[in-house]
This record gives structure tokens, C-alpha cells and sequence, in this order.
């Protein structure tokens, strides 16, 4: 199995790398979370075990809500603080699992084999990292869109969106499942909210249904569907 440590401390990155690659597993280890997220995206581990504090913008839970936009690579948070909000912080940026440190090598090892038993993946997740469809290219690790080899720039909202349904081609995604996963679940029932982004980012990707350029299908009184072409 191949594991990526995330870590700012060189001892704590040292210790896992050894503690890990004793129970025979393969260890890459990275320092700050862009590491980590490039580290998932070429490598591809079977699990991450990953520090809360990073020293440095994206921390550990913004790494995990970053990944599941994309990943569905087992998670285990390790932090110094045990408290229950800071757990469900981690559980709902994504994580499988969560250990307090300070932490013992079997402790872990138990952990990570329970965590990797449960680990299912999604029907038709191909773990691509680039999505194309016609002259439209996501970067799903770096959040960046292309139209014809044109840079479109989305506010957070319209990409989180356009990334939803782009990871979703083909499937009719709801009003609310779109404002629960890019709002959060107080905005259910803002269907207006998903009508205005839609529109915006119909404009900046130059849908022309005339000229048969479309990436998104309104379906009427129920929500939207992404073409896969």
C-alpha cells in the first residue's frame, strides 16, 4: 500500500515514514498541502494520513475539501486537539477517520486497516484529474477552467458549481443537492441563488445553443444535467 504523510514537522514525517514503511507499506511524504494535493494527483496513494496544522495556507482540512472534489483516496486527520468540534469539522471536510496526537505506530496501523476496508469506490469515478468536454477544460486539483485554451475565471460559488456537474456528467443534479453541497444545507431552498450562477457561468463558458454550444441542460422544475461529450 502506498501511503502519503502530510506533515510540516520533519520528525513527525521521519517517525511515520519509518513507523509505516515497518508494516511494509510504501511512504512519499510532503510538507504543506499544495505538496500534497500534486503528490495525490500524480502518485495516487491508497491512503493519506494527514496533519491539521500545515504552517501555511491550505491547512489540513482545506486540503481534504479540496481532494473530495476530486478524490475519493481514504483521509485519516491527525491533530493535537482532541475536542469534538474539531473532529466534526474534519468528518465534514471529508475525512474517514481522525487520531489524536500523541498517537501509537498500532494505534495508527489499526486505524489505517480499518479505514482502507471501508474504502469503496464510487460507481463511475475514474479519479481523473482533468475533465473535457468539447472545447471546455476543468483542472479539478488546481481549480482552473479553460474554453479553447482560454483561462475563464469563476468566483468560488460558480466553480464550485460547474465542478459539481462536470463530476456528475449525464446526471440530473437537484436544486438542492447543488445549494446543500456548495451553500451548505441552510440554503436548501434558495433555488433562485442556483438559477443566477447557472446563468453566469452559461455566459463566461459562451454557451450558443444555436451555434450547438452547450455544456449544461436545465431540467425544468428539477435542476441541471451536465453534457459529457
Amino acid at each position: 500500500m502506498l501511503i502519503l504523510v502530510v506533515d510540516d514537522e520533519p520528525q513527525i514525517r521521519k517517525l511515520l515514514e519509518t513507523g509505516l514503511g515497518g508494516y511494509g507499506h510504501d511512504v512519499i511524504t510532503a510538507a504543506t498541502g499544495e505538496q500534497a494535493l500534486t503528490l495525490v494527483a500524480q502518485r495516487k496513494p491508497d491512503l493519506v494520513v494527514l496533519d491539521v496544522n500545515l504552517g501555511r495556507e491550505p491547512d489540513g482540512l482545506e486540503v481534504c475539501r479540496r481532494l473530495r472534489e476530486w478524490s475519493r483516496v481514504p483521509i485519516i486527520i491527525l491533530s493535537v486537539r482532541g475536542d469534538e468540534a474539531t473532529k466534526v469539522r474534519a468528518l465534514d471536510a471529508g475525512a474517514d477517520d481522525y487520531v489524536t496526537k500523541p498517537f501509537g505506530m498500532e494505534e495508527l496501523r489499526a486505524r489505517i486497516q480499518a479505514v482502507t476496508r471501508r474504502a469503496v469506490v464510487e460507481p463511475g469515478g475514474s479519479g481523473d484529474t482533468i475533465i473535457r468536454a468539447g472545447a471546455l477544460e476543468l483542472d479539478l486539483v488546481n481549480r482552473r477552467a479553460r474554453v479553447a485554451g482560454e483561462e475563464v475565471h469563476f468566483t468560488p460559488q460558480e466553480y464550485d458549481i460547474l465542478r459539481l456537474l462536470a463530476t456528475h456528467p449525464g446526471k440530473i443534479m437537484t436544486h438542492r443537492s447543488i445549494l446543500i453541497a456548495v451553500w451548505g444545507p441552510e440554503y436548501a431552498d434558495m433555488t433562485h441563488y442556483v438559477r443566477i450562477y447557472v446563468n453566469q457561468i452559461r455566459k463566461k463558458l459562451g454557451e450558443n445553443p444555436t451555434a450547438g454550444v452547450r455544456y449544461i441542460l436545465n431540467e425544468p422544475g428539477i435542476g441541471y444535467r451536465f453534457i459529457d461529450r
